[in-house]
């Protein structure tokens, strides 16, 4: 329980603040938005844990004391802010009176650019995803007749596969669009996850992570997860304070879920909960991508994170029994 036991302090004095903003109502929408971030970014946290187990033990702390108010304040408050100033074209304070006194109209600012949006962290997601895939390093394999056949393992070893396929992807994305905002967008994603990794490779030494890089990958990682969940909370909330914290509350709880699988070792011990992370991230992608054509809702996109996770954990579990009974 140590390990939630901050999360669970900031639940209850959100809770409270959010009954003072908004009467009983405003608290059961923080508590549902709460529920949809952590279903939206479970996958986040056993990504975030595989990546923090490779890094140093300063980094790991720098990552919980500097990364909860990046993820809960930075990418959930001031971010969103942000876009809809540059989309807009307003200062950052006047977007933020604008927030506080005309929410509809800042929700709606917001909206217009969610395309970008959508294909910024799609782009990145599937990147992710694709690195995963094509790891010559990694030896388990979940779905095999994806991650281990004759085609997968010859394309694997051609040089930036992945920017090849993800470019693919992005110049049909462009075509359908016809916007020019769209391809700065998506191809950002794919240019800074590429520099990302390259860096990553370059300053990493004898398996340990960069600590700066491997920072910095899991704040984009966690901003790519929060986008779907911020524009979504507007569906049901118009206060950004209430967004914020349910948000927030939400993010405390991935983090807590991230330390608890890195000290208690559960990738080792869930063997494919890894996969089912990546093949869950990979229907995030997909999903930021269509909804740049229609709308599908969060909730379906949290089941299908969540489902990847629960099939990966169960098969964990039968393949350990399989070798414990040789």
């Amino acid at each position: 329980m140590k390990h939630f036991r901050s999360s669970i302090i900031i639940t209850v004095i959100g809770l409270v603040a959010a009954l003072y903003l908004g009467g009983f109502y405003a608290m059961y929408i923080t508590a549902l938005l709460a529920i949809l971030e952590v279903s939206l970014s479970f996958d986040n946290a056993v990504v975030n844990a595989k990546v923090l187990d490779t890094m140093e033990p300063i980094w790991q702390e720098r990552f919980i004391t500097y990364g909860i108010p990046i993820a809960v304040f930075g990418m959930r408050f001031v971010f969103p802010i942000i876009i809809v100033a540059v989309a807009g074209g307003l200062g950052v304070f006047e977007t933020f009176n604008l927030a506080l006194n005309d929410p509809k109209t800042y929700q709606s600012t917001l909206e217009s650019v969610d395309k970008l949006i959508y294909a910024f962290g799609g782009s990145f997601l599937l990147m992710v995803f694709l690195g995963f895939l094509f790891d010559e390093d990694r030896e388990e394999k979940w779905i095999k007749i994806i991650e281990h056949n004759k085609v997968v393992n010859k394309v694997g070893t051609i040089n930036n596969i992945e920017i090849m396929i993800a470019t693919a992807i992005g110049l049909v994305l462009i075509s359908l669009t016809n916007n020019a905002g769209v391809a700065m967008a998506y191809f950002s994603g794919v240019l800074l996850y590429s520099i990302i990794a390259s860096l990553d490779e370059l300053l990493s030494t004898d398996g340990v992570r960069s600590g700066i890089m491997g920072f910095l990958y899991l704040e984009v990682l966690d901003a790519s997860f929060s986008f779907d969940g911020v524009i979504g909370a507007f569906a049901l909330s118009s206060d950004i304070f209430i967004i914020m914290i349910g948000l927030g509350i939400g993010a405390m709880f991935v983090r807590s879920l991230t330390l608890y699988f890195v000290e208690k070792k559960t990738l080792t011990e869930y063997r494919y909960l890894e996969h089912g992370a990546h093949y869950a991230i990979l229907a995030l992608a997909l999903i930021m991508l269509s909804k740049m054509f229609f709308h599908i809702n969060e909730v379906i996109v949290g089941t299908i994170g969540v489902t990847f996770i629960a099939i990966s954990a169960y098969h964990s579990i039968q393949e350990n029994k399989k070798e414990s009974n040789k």
